[in-house]
């Protein structure tokens, strides 16, 4: 049996890069991998045990200082050693330079790591892949905007770059008339228009941008927003002062997102820099008319006919995009919800992802027959 080996940094909190690493796990796993997730740090909290439910090793390393902690260096090289995965498959950046700076203690057949922002980061960031560049065998990007920013800033070299895509599992994310008229009725937006948006409550969100444009709405647009973070109080306070203390509900942490995606009337997404969105393909999925910034990776799900582009940071482009929806006959926004979901199912379905996974996999490992010290060449 193959074996593969997905590493990450924590999945104690779960975000986009988090959720589509559980999808492969699993993925892989249901098609008769062998798959590891090993987490650098944490528990692993429910994810584990979801992954461990679905026949998933889970590991975690417990390191406590990051990067610089050797401990997590050791147990790591020891499980590789005593494990031998064929391929290691890192996501976001110390899981990236960990597995690539591993090959030289515990080499593997093939390394592959994948870019999940469009954002560069930080100076120790750019050059701690500059450092590594020669290290994976494939470097693969999950847009073509990710990919684009990654190499004019030099982080990733050309021969070694290739855009894979999220995926999302679309007979899960579907719409669902009987859910969407009980969640209605049981939240009393029979007569509202309900806009959702999900995501942690950071800077990178811009939800100050979606409370202004808010604003600027009918009364009857009601907007529910999942997710926790450090902005909270602030948003909260935000809130109070535009008057919309009524038509805003923060949700927390939503285990449920599903049930309130269906529900919704539209989606919403007001970044300031993304990848490639797992709500959005997951509103697309779910044939919901989407409002996103214009910014890479979101304009990438949003093409033509099938949701609203708006300026980011602009409050009143976003209120522009958000009344158009608003103002749409039921029967256009059908349309426009009919043709997200046909272009998730496309594009972007997990199958058609796992598929190319694996063809990716196959090809690299056709290439080595050993483990290697270091990336294999070009691709």
């Amino acid at each position: 049996m193959r074996h593969i080996t997905l590493v990450i940094p924590s999945l104690d909190r779960i975000g986009g890069a988090e959720r589509q690493v559980m999808l492969l796990a699993e993925g892989l796993a249901g098609r008769d991998w062998r798959v590891s997730v090993v987490a650098l740090s944490g528990t692993g909290g429910e994810a584990a045990l979801e992954l461990r439910a679905a026949g998933v090793e889970f590991l975690s390393l417990e390191m406590r200082k990051g990067l610089v902690d050797p401990r997590g260096w050791m147990r790591f090289h020891g499980w590789l050693r005593a494990e031998a995965p064929e391929v290691v498959h890192a996501h976001l950046p110390h899981a990236a330079w960990m597995a690539r700076w591993s090959r030289f203690a515990a080499p593997v057949r093939v390394q592959v790591d994948t870019l999940h922002s469009s954002s560069t980061g930080t100076v120790g960031r750019r050059l701690g892949y500059r450092a590594s560049d020669w290290l994976p065998d494939v470097v693969t990007a999950v847009s073509s905007g990710v990919a684009q920013t990654h190499r004019e800033a030099a982080m990733v070299s050309a021969d070694k770059l290739m855009v894979l895509p999220n995926g999302v599992d679309v007979e899960y994310w579907k719409p669902d008339g009987a859910v969407r008229e009980s969640m209605r009725g049981e939240n009393e937006l029979s007569s509202k228009f309900l806009w959702f948006a999900a995501g942690r409550l950071e800077t990178v969100k811009d939800y100050p941008t979606l409370l202004g444009a808010m604003a600027l709405l009918p009364e009857a647009a009601t907007l529910v927003i999942a997710g926790d973070g450090p902005l909270k109080e602030e948003l909260l306070q935000l809130c109070a002062s535009l008057g919309l203390s009524k038509r805003v509900r923060f949700l927390g942490f939503e285990p449920e997102v599903r049930r309130w995606m269906r529900a919704a009337d539209g989606f919403v997404l007001t970044s300031l820099w993304e990848g490639l969105p797992m709500s959005l393909l997951e509103a697309g999925a779910c044939a919901v008319p989407s409002v996103a910034t214009d910014v890479r990776g979101s304009r990438e799900v949003i093409v033509e006919g099938t949701g609203v582009l708006a300026t980011a940071g602009s409050v009143q482009d976003v209120a522009e995009a958000m009344r158009r929806v608003m103002l749409a006959s039921s029967e256009e926004r059908r349309g426009i919800g009919e043709r997200a979901r046909q272009r998730v199912l496309e594009e972007f379905s997990l199958e058609a992802v796992l598929d190319r996974w694996e063809a990716l996999y196959g090809d690299l490992l056709g290439r080595n027959a050993r483990p290697q010290r270091w990336g294999g060449g070009s691709y």
